[in-house]
């Protein structure tokens, strides 16, 4: 993903505000035994960084009176691929307990700052290494960079979030199993049923849950998506996007997708409603091919349902965010189905 040379700016604001030295991270499995400097109670909530407020809202809840939980990037005007790091950001990091990323080349601006901040005890949680995707960056085209729409992936940082936050606070333990609880239940009840129920309806009920997000869809209804976003989403409720592989990751770089890929995706959508059952649009990042995709869907009578990065709005927590998402996913294909 593209990251920006006023990273190489940050990192210098970092090393001279943050004056600190080596960070940790704990990949899945790890059996490091290095603990934070201090351990924190009621009357000093752990510092947190997440580099995207879905991750942010996940620790947030777990965390709860006992954590003050930084979001950096949740603008809904900003592409997240695309995103900036400040001296602010720096800071921030620098001063953080528990830092939580993406990886997958999503935000290495995070990386950069992490880097260079060396804070010693620093416990970095990076979702590409809780749930073991290869660190190999000739794979990079063809993996997506979205994990929080897989809900298998949710539930295995969200874990690792947990350990995090028992392993800063061991005092506080009880607090955060309760909370930890209360999540797992509130993220099956507000969207992962919901999927379980779609996949069941258009996957078959016996389909098998694949994690690969390159696997041959066999669901027997089928949509376009204008961004890689969506593979992980389809995956969960068992549909089957025909968008071509290439076009879906051109616009989550940045590019415009082949001539070939525009003119496959254009002729897909010819075919109208009666194939195609909803355009999934990703509204954070917008192109103008994107734009004049969502207008060849209207004029064959496709309806579409946006998609977003980043939690939308802010103030959700990520299972109402979700829940609202598989929701108008759901809306969509009924749209179609039932002739309104």
């Amino acid at each position: 993903m593209k990251t920006s040379i006023v990273v190489a700016a940050v990192v210098v604001a970092a090393l001279i505000v943050g004056g600190v030295a080596a960070a940790m991270y704990v990949p899945k499995g790890s059996s490091s035994t290095t603990t934070p400097s201090t351990t924190t109670g009621a009357e000093a909530p752990i510092q947190i960084v997440a580099a995207e407020n879905f991750w942010g809202s996940l620790v947030s809840q777990l965390a709860g009176v006992h954590g003050n939980v930084t979001s950096i990037v949740s603008d809904p005007n900003t592409d997240p691929h695309q995103y900036e790091a400040n001296p602010a950001d720096a800071i921030a990091v620098a001063d953080a307990q528990l830092v939580i990323i993406n990886g997958m080349q999503y935000d290495t601006w995070a990386s950069l700052l992490i880097n260079a901040s060396n804070t010693p005890g620093q416990i970095v949680l990076d979702a590409q290494q809780i749930v073991g995707l290869p660190n190999t960056p000739a794979t990079y085209a063809n993996i997506n960079p979205h994990l929080w729409y897989s809900p298998w992936y949710v539930n295995d940082t969200v874990h690792a979030m947990y350990k995090a936050l028992v392993r800063i606070d061991p005092a506080d333990r009880a607090y955060f199993e309760a909370n930890y609880a209360s999540l797992n239940a509130s993220l099956y009840q507000s969207y992962m049923k919901a999927e379980d129920a779609m996949r069941a309806q258009y996957g078959g009920a016996s389909s098998t849950v694949v994690q690969d997000v390159l696997r041959d869809y066999s669901g027997n209804v089928t949509i376009e998506a204008t961004e890689s976003i969506v593979q992980f989403f389809a995956n969960a409720t068992g549909l089957n996007i025909a968008t071509p592989v290439g076009f879906m990751f051109a616009v989550a770089e940045g590019n415009d997708p082949s001539p070939a890929d525009i003119a496959t995706m254009e002729h897909q959508l010819s075919a109208g409603n009666a194939t195609i059952k909803c355009l999934e649009y990703n509204i954070q990042t917008v192109m103008p091919i994107t734009q004049t995709i969502k207008e060849i869907a209207t004029q064959y009578q496709i309806p579409f349902a946006d998609v977003s990065e980043t939690v939308q709005p802010p103030t959700l927590t990520f299972q109402a965010w979700q829940g609202g998402e598989v929701a108008q996913l759901q809306n969509c294909i009924n749209s179609v189905e039932l002739g309104n």
